[in-house]
C-alpha cells in the first residue's frame, strides 16, 4: 500500500507530503508492475480519483476479496517485504513461530498472523527496516506419523525399510505437500520476507543444532539417564509434555486387599490402575491418619505376586480423603510414585515393555496388553476374594495429542539437559528489565516455571529429525563419543581406544523443540557470528506466540539465546490467547463448520474447528483478521458468524465510502477547486490518530481496532457522510461542497492508513489511484517539482484520459506543458523510469527530472567501493588453502555463496552508474 512514511504522526502535516511506503518500494527500480488495473470499453480511466462525473462505475458494488489473492502476488513479486535500510538503521525484527510442515492452517495460526503482520506493516509504515522471517518446523513425530499412514495405505511398514530409505520417503513427501502451510499463510496476507523462509532441517540449522548440542555437553549440561518419561507405546517414543494432552473422562476406581504378612489384618487400596500392582514397591499412608497408624514399619503382601512383599510407609503426601487413605507406591508407571520414591530411596520396579504389553515382572500376565490385563486381573481378583468393589470415577486421562492413545508414565534411559543454570540466566532476564512479557501476568508463571524448572529430556526413538551426534564404541556401549560428524568421532575414537575401533551412531534423534530452542539466532546464521543477518537482525524485537507456549517454547529460546549468544534473542514477548468456539447458537447455519458450541477449546475431537481458509472464501481474509485482532493480549477470544458476517459488513461499508467519495470530487478540469480541496485539514482525526498510535506502540491492537471501527462508524459513515450530502448536492462551486469533498477525502485517506495493517487487501484497493505519485516518492522527488511525463496506450484508452490531463497533473506534480500522450514509447524511454499500470497503458517518468543524478553517483561509488572491499575479503578467504581444506565444507559453501551473491551486486550496481552517468551525458 503507498502510504506516507511516518502516518500516525498528528497534526496538519500528515499529508503534506505523499512518502512512499518501504512495505511496497523496498528497493529502487526503474521498471515498477503496478496493480492490474480494469478499464472496460466505456469508461477507461487512468485515476479514478479524477473523474468525479463518471466514476459511477469505476468500481465493483462491493470489494471483490476474490482479489486478495493478486494483491498479494504482486506485492511478493516486487519484493516489498523485504528489510529496507535506506530509510533507517533500527530494524523491527520478528521470527515467525515455525509452523509444523505437516499442518494446514487453523486459527491458531490465523491468530499470530494477523497479530504480527499488524506489527510488521505498522513498523514498515513507520519507516523502520523490518523483517518478518517465516520458517516451518519438521515436526518429529507429527511427520512420521504421516509418512507411516501413506506407507501403510501402500501395504508398506516403517520397519520393513531402512532407515535411509524411511527417512528419504519421508523427504519426498515433504517435498510435494510441505509448502501447503506456507501457502496458506499468505492467503492471509502475512507480510514474510519469504525469500529468507528457513525450515529446522536445512543443512545451516542443522548445523546449529549440532553445535548446540556440542557446546552444552562440553559444559556438562547434557548427560545420559534413566528417568520417568511421558511415554508413547503406539509410536515407542519418548514425547514432551506440551505433547501429552489431559482430558476428563469416565473411568474407574478399584479397591483391592493387600494382606498384612504375619497378621490377619488387610489394608484396603483405591487405584485407578490395578495392572501396575505389579510394580508396587511399598503401601504408604498418612503419618496423620490414626486408622493406620499401627501398621506403618510392617509389610504388606502384594496380590498376585506369588507373596511378594513391600514395607508399609509413612508420609504426609498422601491423601487421607482419597479412596481409603492407603496408597500403593509404583514408581515405575506414575510420576508422583516417583518423586516419592527417589526421596525416600525406594526401588524402581517396571512391569510394562515398551509397546505397553506387561513384561516378565508380571508372571502369568506377561504379554497382555495393559488394558486387556486390567480386566484379567481385575476378574482373577475376584476369583480369590481380593477384590473389595469398583465404582464409577472421573479420570484424569493423559493422551497422545497426535495419536490419541493413553500416554504411559514409564522409566527409560534418554538423553537429558541440566536445566537449572539456563533457568537462573532466563529468571534474571526479566527481573533487569532485558525482556518484557506482555501480558505482565505470565512474568509469575514464567518465574514459576523457570523456579521449579525439571530436566529436560531432548531424546526421540524416531527416525524423522536431528540425529543426535553421539557415537557408541562396539563392545563398549558404555562409552560414547559426541562429534559434530562421523569422520570425527571416528578419529576420536581411534585416538582413544586403537585403530581396529568399531563406532556407531545413537540411534535416536532430538527432540523438535530442541531445534526450535534455537530459532531466533539459527535462522540468521548462527553459529557464524559474523553473518550478516546475525549482525543486522540478532538479537530480533518481539517474539510473538500463544501463552500456551510459554514455558515449552519461549522459555526455552530466552535460556538458549542468552547461553550461546550473551544475550536475550528478542526484547519483547507478545502472547495471544486460545481461539474458542461461539458461546451462542448458530442451530440451520448452513455452514457445518459453525455449529452451537460454547466456548470451548477448538478440536477436531469436539467437532467445532473453523476452517480460516473456508473462512476466507466466505467472509473475506481482511474481515477475519479484523475480528482476530480485536481479542486482548493473553485472553481467549470467542469466534463467532455474527462478528465475521459484521466485519465482513465493515470491509463492504469501507468500499462505499470510498466509492461515494471518488463519485462525489470535483470535475476533471476543475483545477482551482482541487487545489482548494487538498489545503483542508481535519482537526479531529489527529485526535484519533494520536489515540491510534499510543495504542500501536503499547501494543493494544484491539483498541486500535475498535477505536478506529467506531471513528469510521459513528463519526465518518454516520455524520460526516451523511451531514455531507446535503453540501455535494448543492452547485459543485459551493463553498459548503468543497469544504464537504475535502473533509471526506483527507479523513477517508487516513482511515485506510490506519486500518492497513489490520485490512491490507481492501485499503490497497482502495488506495491504488495514484501511481505517478508513488514513483516520484520512490525517487524522492520534491513535492513542489514538476516533471515530465510520457503516457503511452492504444488511441481508444488516449481519447479517455487525456480528458484528465489537468488533473492529472494536479495529483502527480507534472509539468502540465510536458505531459504527452503516445501510442509508442518516447526517445528517452531508456533514460526514464518506466510504469506499467496494466496490459497497455504505461507512463515514462525522465529519470534527469526526478533525481539528482551527480548526487546518486557519488552515493553508488561508494557503495561500490564498500562492495568491493567485502567480495576482496571473500576472495582472500577462498583462495586461502588452509581455510578450504580445514573449514566444515557448509562453511565453505556459505562463503562460496555470499562471494557470488556479492558479485551479482557489484555488477548490477556497475551497471546502474554506467545508466546514471550516460544519463548525465545525455542530458548534457
Amino acid at each position: 500500500m503507498i502510504l506516507q512514511m511516518s502516518p500516525f504522526i498528528s497534526g496538519p502535516t500528515l499529508l503534506s507530503s505523499y512518502r512512499l511506503n518501504p512495505l511496497l518500494f523496498s528497493k529502487r527500480q526503474r521498471c515498477m508492475k503496478l496493480p492490474h488495473w480494469h478499464f472496460n470499453r466505456t469508461k477507461q480511466r487512468f485515476f479514478a480519483v479524477a473523474a468525479a462525473e463518471n466514476n459511477k462505475d469505476t468500481l465493483p458494488k462491493t470489494f471483490d476479496f476474490t482479489s486478495e489473492e493478486r494483491i498479494y502476488n504482486w506485492w511478493e513479486s516486487q519484493g516489498y517485504f523485504k528489510p529496507n535500510f535506506e530509510r533507517g538503521s533500527d530494524p523491527f525484527v520478528i521470527s515467525m513461530p515455525p509452523p509444523n510442515v505437516t499442518g494446514s492452517l487453523h486459527m491458531g495460526h490465523a491468530m499470530f498472523v494477523t497479530l504480527e503482520d499488524i506489527m510488521v506493516r505498522y513498523h514498515r509504515m513507520k519507516g523502520r527496516p523490518t523483517l518478518w522471517l517465516p520458517g516451518t518446523d519438521h515436526a518429529g513425530i507429527a511427520t512420521q506419523l504421516v509418512v507411516e499412514k501413506m506407507l501403510a495405505a501402500e501395504g508398506i511398514k516403517r520397519v520393513e525399510l531402512s532407515r535411509d530409505e524411511f527417512t528419504k520417503r519421508v523427504w519426498e513427501w515433504k517435498e510435494k505437500y510441505g509448502g501447503t502451510i506456507t501457502s496458506q499463510i499468505k492467503r492471509l496476507g502475512a507480510s514474510c520476507d519469504w525469500t529468507r523462509e528457513r525450515f529446522t532441517l536445512d543443512e545451516q540449522l542443522s548445523r546449529a543444532v549440532v553445535e548446540a548440542f556440542i557446546r552444552l555437553h562440553e559444559k556438562g549440561l547434557i548427560y545420559q539417564g534413566s528417568y520417568m518419561v511421558n511415554w508413547s507405546p503406539n509410536l515407542q517414543t519418548a514425547v514432551s509434555d506440551l505433547e501429552v494432552e489431559y482430558s476428563e473422562e469416565p473411568g474407574t476406581l478399584y479397591y483391592i486387599k493387600y494382606r498384612v504378612a504375619g497378621r490377619s489384618d488387610f489394608l484396603t487400596i483405591a487405584t485407578t490402575r490395578p495392572e501396575t500392582l505389579f510394580g508396587d514397591v511399598a503401601l504408604a499412608v498418612n503419618p496423620q491418619d490414626e486408622r493406620y497408624s499401627q501398621f506403618i514399619g510392617m509389610m504388606a503382601i502384594v496380590p498376585m505376586t506369588y507373596g511378594r512383599h513391600v514395607p508399609i510407609i509413612s508420609d504426609k503426601y498422601v491423601d487421607k480423603e482419597f479412596g481409603t487413605g492407603v496408597l500403593k507406591i509404583s514408581p515405575g508407571h506414575d510420576h508422583n510414585d516417583y518423586l516419592l520414591a527417589r526421596k525416600l530411596g525406594l526401588p524402581i520396579l517396571n512391569v510394562m515393555n515398551k509397546d505397553g504389553t506387561l513384561n516378565e515382572v508380571a508372571g502369568l500376565f506377561r504379554g497382555l496388553d495393559r488394558f486387556e490385563a486390567r480386566k484379567k486381573l481385575w476378574s482373577d481378583l475376584e476369583e480369590t476374594g481380593l477384590a473389595v468393589k469398583k465404582e464409577p470415577h472421573t479420570l484424569r486421562v493423559p493422551r497422545s495429542q497426535r495419536g490419541g492413545e493413553v500416554i504411559e508414565p514409564l522409566v527409560s534411559k534418554q538423553w537429558f539437559v541440566t536445566m537449572e543454570p539456563l533457568a537462573e540466566k532466563a529468571l534474571h532476564a526479566v527481573e533487569k528489565g532485558e525482556l518484557t512479557i506482555m501480558p505482565e501476568r505470565f512474568e509469575k508463571i514464567y518465574n514459576h516455571w523457570l523456579s521449579n524448572i525439571k530436566d529436560w529430556c531432548i531424546s526421540r526413538q524416531l527416525w524423522w529429525g536431528h540425529r543426535i551426534p553421539v557415537w557408541y564404541i562396539v563392545g563398549k556401549e558404555e562409552e560414547y563419543i559426541v562429534a559434530r560428524n562421523a569422520d570425527e568421532a571416528l578419529e576420536k575414537a581411534h585416538q582413544k581406544y586403537g585403530k581396529n575401533v568399531e563406532i556407531y551412531q545413537d540411534p535416536d534423534v532430538l527432540d523438535t523443540w530442541f531445534s526450535s530452542a534455537l530459532w531466533p539466532f539459527s535462522t540468521l546464521g548462527w553459529p557464524d557470528v559474523s553473518a550478516d543477518d546475525f549482525k543486522k537482525f540478532y538479537p530480533t524485537t518481539m517474539l510473538e506466540t500463544g501463552h500456551d507456549i510459554l514455558f515449552f517454547w519461549v522459555a526455552r529460546m530466552v535460556m538458549m539465546g542468552i547461553e550461546f549468544t550473551g544475550s536475550v534473542p528478542f526484547s519483547h514477548v507478545y502472547l495471544h490467547g486460545l481461539i474458542r468456539d461461539s458461546q451462542h447458537s448458530y442451530l440451520g447455519c448452513p455452514d457445518k463448520s459453525f455449529a452451537e458450541f460454547q466456548g470451548r477449546k477448538m478440536s477436531k475431537t469436539l467437532g467445532n474447528v473453523i476452517d480460516p481458509i473456508d473462512t476466507i472464501k466466505e467472509f473475506g481474509a481482511d474481515a477475519l483478521r479484523f475480528t482476530i485482532s480485536l481479542g486482548t493480549a493473553g485472553q481467549d477470544l470467542s469466534l463467532s458468524i455474527e462478528r465475521l458476517t459484521a466485519n465482513k459488513a465493515f470491509t463492504n461499508k469501507l468500499w462505499n465510502a470510498g466509492k461515494f467519495i471518488l463519485q462525489n470530487l470535483p470535475s476533471q478540469n476543475d483545477i482551482s477547486r482541487w487545489e482548494m480541496l487538498l489545503a483542508y485539514k481535519v482537526s479531529k482525526l489527529h485526535m484519533l490518530i494520536d489515540t491510534v498510535t499510543a495504542s500501536y506502540d503499547k501494543y493494544f491492537f484491539g483498541d486500535v481496532g475498535r477505536e478506529t471501527y467506531d471513528f469510521f462508524w459513528s463519526d465518518f459513515a454516520d455524520w460526516y457522510i451523511e451531514a455531507s450530502k446535503a453540501r455535494l448536492y448543492r452547485s459543485e462551486y459551493d463553498s459548503d461542497a468543497i469544504i464537504a469533498q475535502a473533509v471526506l477525502l483527507y479523513i477517508f485517506e487516513n482511515i485506510l492508513k490506519l486500518l492497513h495493517p489490520f485490512m491490507p487487501f481492501v485499503t490497497e484497493e482502495l488506495w491504488q489511484t495514484r501511481a505517478i505519485r508513488n514513483a516520484r516518492a520512490e525517487y524522492s522527488v520534491e513535492p513542489a517539482k514538476r516533471i515530465s511525463a510520457s503516457i503511452v496506450a492504444n488511441e481508444e484508452v488516449i481519447q479517455y484520459i487525456s480528458k484528465e490531463k489537468e488533473v492529472l497533473a494536479l495529483l502527480s506534480r507534472l509539468d502540465l506543458l510536458n505531459v504527452h500522450f503516445t501510442e509508442s514509447p518516447p526517445g528517452d524511454a531508456n533514460q526514464s523510469v518506466h510504469l506499467v499500470a496494466s496490459e497497455g497503458l504505461e507512463a515514462y517518468l525522465p529519470l534527469a527530472d526526478m533525481v539528482d543524478i551527480s548526487a546518486e553517483v557519488q552515493r553508488l561509488s561508494k557503495r561500490l567501493s564498500k562492495m568491493q572491499s567485502e567480495y576482496d575479503g571473500l576472495v582472500a578467504r577462498l583462495s586461502s588453502s588452509k581455510f578450504v581444506e580445514k573449514a566444515p565444507e557448509d562453511v565453505v559453501r556459505g562463503v562460496q555463496e555470499k562471494a557470488a551473491e556479492a558479485e551479482e551486486k557489484i555488477n548490477l550496481t556497475k551497471n546502474r552508474l554506467a545508466f546514471l552517468r550516460s544519463t548525465v551525458m545525455v542530458t548534457k
